[in-house]
């Protein structure tokens, strides 16, 4: 499953430290390493299932509402809640194979199941700001081919993003943990680039590219009122301008499969120069929160080649709706969320400079 890189690692840490904490806990080594991620529904998800297992629910509260849900082999949680409860190792391996599993048990499973949540709940609070509160709801049992599938149980239609992790104990045949979280949540704790991509697309048709907004333009357009290099002639290049000497290097390295020569700069490069001699394919301009600032950029750009102006693409780690509004009046053509997905910036590049694929 392409994206979702934040959450996968907040939930590769909260796993493996939840797999450390319960392994003290039962008094041998646990281990819970997070090691495919996929999208499902739930009808595809318990359509494929093959042997009973717990469902559990995590109410997700504060500025991250909503809930998700932790899914265990009903065979692992019952090697676990009886390795806790001191159970003769032949006696767990009979309930194992029964698939015997007693108010006891239930118990101490919900025991384990808390030290999953207390790491899920440190790593969560810590990524996100303390915005995001994890509660974690009673076990509920599911059993193929018994238990039938309602719209609500054992949890809500729909489409969920799946993290699977694999559970290793010495002397135990384990299965896995899956993760599910509702798309709509998983956006929350995650916004992903192509939901800005598309809401970019839709607004796109609202407004005229590279008509400028009044406010913030004046003293863009005053810079560069003076004569400017013509387009066209000079040598075919891209320019990259960021203020962020790692992220412009990586940027340039994206970009170097043009073999256009590459001009680079700060937001605040004198563009005339960097304009001058060259036959400017595309502009790439990075910045953090695409404020006014950067994009006044576009302004600048746009009136040094009034007659054919270059492309512009505009990359940022955040964007609003209202931000996206802005670059595309202001002249952008594309925009970028960082960080860079290689494949994205290399398919735009392509499109803009017209540059086929191999």
């Amino acid at each position: 499953m392409d994206g979702y890189t934040t959450l996968y690692g907040m939930l590769e840490t909260a796993l493996k430290q939840a797999g450390e904490e319960s392994g003290m806990l039962l008094g041998q080594e646990l281990s819970i390493a997070l090691a495919d991620s996929l999208s499902t529904s739930k009808n595809s998800y318990f359509g494929v299932l093959d042997d009973g297992c717990f469902v559990l629910g995590v109410d997700s509260g504060e500025a991250y509402c909503g809930q998700f849900y932790l899914i265990f082999s009903l065979r692992d949680a019952i090697v676990m809640s009886s390795i806790l409860l001191g159970i003769p190792p032949a006696r767990i391996q009979e309930k194992k194979r029964l698939s015997i599993i007693e108010s006891d048990d239930i118990d101490a499973f919900s025991e384990i199941a808390n030290m999953v949540n207390g790491a899920l709940n440190t790593v969560f609070q810590g990524t996100l700001a303390n915005k995001v509160r994890l509660k974690l709801l009673p076990p509920k049992k599911y059993v193929p081919e018994i238990d039938e599938l309602s719209p609500e149980e054992p949890l809500p239609d729909g489409d969920y993003l799946m993290f699977r992790s694999k559970l290793e104990m010495p002397g135990q045949e384990m299965n896995h943990l899956d993760v599910l979280i509702p798309v709509a949540l998983g956006n929350l704790y995650d916004p992903q680039p192509v939901a800005v991509e598309a809401e970019a697309e839709n607004i796109s048709e609202e407004v005229s590219v590279g008509g400028g907004d009044a406010q913030g333009a004046e003293g863009a357009e005053g810079a560069v009122s003076e004569s400017t290099p013509a387009a066209a002639d000079g040598i075919d290049s891209v320019v990259v301008l960021e203020d962020d000497e790692e992220q412009r290097r990586q940027m340039v390295e994206l970009v170097s499969f043009t073999g256009f020569q590459i001009a680079e700069g700060t937001l605040n490069a004198d563009i005339k120069e960097l304009f001058a001699g060259r036959n400017v394919k595309l502009v790439i301009i990075g910045s953090q929160d695409a404020d006014d600032r950067e994009l006044a950029v576009c302004i600048k750009v746009n009136a040094i080649r009034q007659d054919s102006p270059p492309p512009i693409i505009m990359s940022a780690e955040c964007w609003t709706r209202t931000a996206v509004l802005k670059a595309l009046k202001y002249g952008a053509r594309d925009i970028i969320i960082k960080p860079f997905n290689g494949d994205d910036v290399t398919s735009k590049v392509r499109r803009y400079c017209k540059i086929a694929s191999v």
